[in-house]
């Protein structure tokens, strides 16, 4: 048993682990940097302005902040020494002194919960903290600017979303959504095909680019693609000072993320998904007739596949009939 744990636990460390006189991680990147692509310098410059980011953030998360993609982090680890990212945040937090459990709960799950705490307490947390999100957004966001969006869908002949690692669930969401209404509606996480599609909008287009942090380099691509072949551009994220802004017609703001839950903070995807229910639905007001006859023709489509009633009253009228 004890081989087999020991071979398990050096899976965790990093091959290179800046004992005696071997440069510690900070110094390696320091070192490499200026051989880096702009991508990957971007991660380093990030982490030289916060050492422990990689303890406090999942890869996505950093991927966001230094406006970059997860992939781009995965080769980042492996320039300065490591498998992957679980083991490059192993190496920080041993060298950073934060290698203890306690340490380590509070920052990969937050501070606002304990790992001693009941259920009952975690679920009030959660409530408070996702319904703050959702009050934040809704008190931030200009329904103006929702609604000119809205118009600009219900005019357009297609829809452009454009979203990557978590952003582009949200991106599906949106699409689905519309989609399902009669927009033609295409979702792109893939930056090739996004900006392949991007390319071939034009003024009857809408396209929409969903970052949190608003520096998700793809996305900004794809979304400064669009507006430069002619689309109405749109972005969506917590700053609307952002670069993502800066390429967008039109900003959508969501609630800035709560560090309550580093994983993945689902209180920023509740109020993503706010806004794009209220503009699904403003849209479906635009083009309410046929909106409605779609959204029926969609509902009958997969009827069949839906079994009626319930399980447990299934087997009582079978035991009726029997008897």
């Amino acid at each position: 048993m004890s081989g087999r744990h020991d071979l398990e636990l050096g899976a965790m460390v990093p091959r290179e682990q800046g004992a005696g006189n071997a440069p510690t991680i900070a110094q390696r990147i320091a070192q490499r940097r200026p051989g880096m692509p702009r991508a990957m310098a971007q991660i380093a410059d990030v982490i030289a302005e916060h050492p422990t980011a990689p303890v406090e953030l999942t890869i996505t998360e950093l991927a966001e902040r230094a406006g970059t993609s997860p992939a781009t982090v995965t080769r980042f680890c492996r320039a300065i020494g490591f498998d992957g990212y679980t083991q490059f945040r192993v190496g920080v937090a041993m060298q950073s002194g934060r290698g203890d459990a306690d340490a380590t709960w509070s920052a990969d799950i937050g501070r606002e919960f304990g790992p001693d705490d009941p259920a009952e307490t975690v679920l009030r947390t959660l409530v408070s903290l996702h319904t703050l999100s959702l009050e934040t957004t809704a008190a931030g966001l200009d329904l103006d600017a929702v609604t000119r969006v809205a118009d600009m869908i219900a005019r357009g002949r297609t829809v452009d979303i454009y979203g990557q690692g978590s952003s582009g669930i949200i991106a599906e969401e949106l699409c689905g959504r519309l989609y399902r209404i009669g927009v033609r509606a295409h979702a792109w996480s893939d930056v090739h095909s996004g900006l392949t599609s991007a390319a071939l909008q034009d003024e009857h287009s809408v396209a929409v680019g969903i970052s949190n942090t608003g520096r998700t380099e793809e996305t900004i691509q794809m979304l400064s693609q669009a507006g430069a072949a002619g689309a109405f551009t749109v972005a969506l994220t917590h700053d609307p000072d952002s670069w993502l802004a800066s390429v967008a017609d039109v900003t959508l703001t969501s609630a800035a993320p709560t560090p309550y839950l580093r994983p993945d903070n689902l209180s920023v995807k509740h109020s993503q998904l706010l806004v794009i229910d209220l503009l699904y639905l403003l849209v479906a007001q635009r083009t309410f007739a046929e909106a409605g006859l779609r959204l029926a023709a969609s509902a009958m489509a997969v009827s069949s596949h839906r079994r009626g009633g319930s399980p447990r009253s299934t087997r009582y009228r079978t035991k009726e009939a029997a008897g």
